[in-house]
C-alpha cells in the first residue's frame, strides 16, 4: 500500500483528534461539577439559541450538531423532559418538526456558558499564542469550507 501521509500530516491528524476528545471530556466533566448541563446538551441549546425565534427543524439542527437524527430525536426527548426544549409540529409540512427553545432552556445555557468559557480558556487557549490561534482557525475554517464545499 503506497503511503499517502507524511509522518508529520499523521501525526496532526492524530494530536487533533486526540486534543479534541480530551478537551471535551474534560470541559463536559467542568460543567456536569458544577452542576450544568452536559457538553452534548449545551450544544444543541446554543444552536437554538442562535437560530432566529429560537427553533430549528430537528433536521437542521441534527446538521449543525453533527448527530444522526435517531440520536438527536433521544437527545431532544431528553431536553424536553427537562423542560429545555419544545417541539412543535411545523404548520405547513406535516412531517416536519422543530425544537425550540424554552426560558429554561435558555437560563441553562447562561448558567453553564461561565464554566463552559473558563474550560476553553483553561484547557485550550492559554496554550495556544496569538499566532497560533490565527493560524489553527484559517487552517480550520479553510478545512471546513473544503468540506462544505464553500470557499
Amino acid at each position: 500500500m503506497q503511503n499517502i501521509l507524511d509522518n508529520s500530516a499523521l501525526a496532526a491528524w492524530r494530536n487533533f483528534i486526540t486534543a479534541h476528545a480530551a478537551l471535551i471530556e474534560r470541559i463536559d466533566g467542568d460543567l456536569v461539577a458544577a452542576e450544568c448541563v452536559p457538553l452534548s446538551w449545551y450544544d444543541v441549546l446554543i444552536e437554538l439559541q442562535e437560530a432566529p425565534e429560537r427553533r430549528l427543524r430537528m433536521s437542521d439542527l441534527a446538521s449543525r450538531v453533527v448527530l444522526s437524527r435517531s440520536t438527536l430525536t433521544h437527545l431532544v426527548e431528553r431536553l424536553e423532559d427537562q423542560g429545555l426544549v419544545r417541539r412543535e409540529r411545523s404548520a405547513h409540512d406535516r412531517r416536519g418538526a422543530y425544537a425550540v427553545l424554552t426560558d429554561q432552556g435558555h437560563a441553562a445555557l447562561r448558567r453553564a456558558w461561565p464554566i463552559y468559557a473558563q474550560g476553553i480558556a483553561d484547557h485550550f487557549s492559554r496554550h495556544l499564542s496569538a499566532g497560533e490561534v490565527a493560524t489553527m482557525t484559517a487552517a480550520l475554517e479553510r478545512i471546513l469550507g473544503a468540506l462544505r464545499g464553500t470557499p
